[in-house]
């Protein structure tokens, strides 16, 4: 039986052409959320619905909407408890309510390309779709670092918490495997006084680096020590998640009193926020002088959705997205290094308004200032189409930082760059047909967006 085609963009004309050139270049996937302990033990993936349902935010938000309890997908559940047969069919009996989103795109994509499943999945397949994923997760050709392979993924960095022992990162350096997987700082845990158990945060980073950290220029020798150990296992780029954007620069006989008393937890919210925002300018200073480049999400709010947050804890698919004000808010600092020839800075953000009132412009000015591509609610193909009309005329195409799929999915990540590569050609054709470019200025621009962009913007090719 053959396997049905996936839904997806479909490409002809000059757009066809233009896609030819580029799907089969190498992926890279410079930011994101796997877990680089699949690559250290290279074991066989979990059963299907640990795999593809349970921990993907995009599918459970949306059952979540239409009354489907999350313990009936095993959210909350020990694995050993969970039914993953059962879960795939509360997940095939709701199959049609993704009809129109990207996941659907992605997930078909995945049953039918990456897996090979011969059937459309459906409420009275799901038995069916459930065996055939099983059985090609127990084939030892379908384990990690294979599947690296088999999707041409020229490197991958996957974010890791500052305080990370980085153990999986030095198993896979020492197996002698060729697979290029490295970290990315995220020190969230550190520099944002709101965050739970920010205190024990700075105390174990006292311990892992064996610093004074009573002082707050202590405190910024073990982040660098830190930052150092990453940069040691390849890492060429820090993350920062912004709920609500906002940088400073603060006299130093303030920043040590705040700093004095975020070590005992003891600050209000204004302080906690005025903290935050000056370390983020330490932060991007850092980036000037070691040379990592800085990413900044911004506008998320944060579990919605208390009753599921109380229940589940964070990530539960209630986060929304709001209106960022990146002017005011990164003032204080691009002031400080955003003319720095040695600093980078790629940002995202959920308010698709910014991208022509803001952030274009801004990309457009600041030589340090990077535009990532369209971001979580965005990451569809009539987001793409949205960003390229808002940003390119004023940031031009130079100042873009090319596609990263931002997944904890791993088996989507194929997918998702096809879809954008898709979006590219059909972006550039219709530049074509506009008189906006000529074939050959498309032909140039398009490998650049596809891969080659990403590598520049995040350093990737500075070792």
């Amino acid at each position: 039986m053959s396997r049905p085609a996936p839904r997806i963009a479909t490409v002809t004309g000059d757009a066809a052409g233009i896609f030819e050139a580029i799907c089969a270049l190498p992926i890279v996937s410079p930011h994101g959320h796997c877990d680089p302990a699949w690559w250290a033990e290279d074991a066989a993936f979990p059963d299907p619905a640990a795999l593809i349902v349970t921990p993907d935010h995009y599918l459970f938000r949306m059952l979540h909407s239409l009354g489907v309890p999350l313990g009936e997908i095993g959210i909350g559940t020990a694995p050993a408890d969970r039914d993953s047969a059962a879960i795939f069919r509360v997940f095939g009996r709701h199959w049609d309510a993704f009809l129109g989103t990207p996941t659907r795109m992605w997930l078909e994509h995945t049953f039918h390309e990456v897996i090979g499943v011969d059937v459309e999945f459906a409420e009275d397949t799901a038995d069916a779709v459930h065996e055939q994923v099983a059985a090609w997760l127990r084939d030892p050709a379908n384990r990690p670092r294979a599947l690296f392979d088999r999707f041409g993924l020229e490197v991958l960095a996957t974010t890791d918490p500052a305080l990370s022992t980085l153990a999986a990162h030095e198993t896979i350096a020492a197996s002698g495997w060729g697979g290029r997987i490295v970290p990315t700082f995220r020190p969230d845990d550190l520099i944002d006084p709101a965050r739970p158990g920010h205190p024990e945060a700075i105390r174990t980073l006292a311990e892992m680096t064996d610093t004074d950290v009573t002082t707050h220029a202590g405190f910024l020798d073990a982040i660098r020590a830190r930052r150092a150990a990453f940069r040691a296992r390849g890492a060429t780029a820090t993350d920062h998640d912004v709920p609500r954007l906002m940088t400073a620069w603060l006299p130093r006989a303030e920043i040590e009193a705040l700093h004095a008393r975020a070590r005992t937890g003891d600050l209000s919210s204004g302080e906690a926020a005025a903290f935050h925002g000056h370390m983020l300018t330490e932060m991007a200073q850092m980036a000037a002088d070691d040379g990592m480049v800085m990413q900044i999400h911004a506008g998320s709010t944060r579990s919605t959705n208390r009753a599921l947050a109380d229940r589940f804890g964070p990530d539960m698919g209630a986060d929304i997205p709001r209106a960022t004000n990146w002017v005011e808010g990164l003032d204080a600092l691009l002031n400080r290094v955003g003319n720095d020839p040695r600093f980078r800075l790629i940002v995202f953000t959920l308010d698709e308004g910014a991208y022509a009132r803001e952030l274009a412009p801004m990309a457009g000015h600041w030589p340090a200032l990077r535009l990532g591509p369209p971001w979580w609610f965005h990451d569809s193909l009539n987001g793409i189409r949205r960003y390229f009309d808002r940003v390119v005329e004023t940031a031009g195409y130079r100042n873009l930082a090319g596609f990263n799929d931002d997944t904890r999915a791993f088996l989507s990540i194929p997918a998702r760059h096809d879809l954008w590569r898709r979006g590219v050609a059909l972006h550039l054709a219709d530049q074509i047909g506009r008189g906006v470019l000529r074939r050959a200025d498309a032909d140039r621009i398009a490998p650049l967006l596809a891969r080659d962009l990403a590598i520049e913007a995040y350093r990737l090719g500075d070792r």
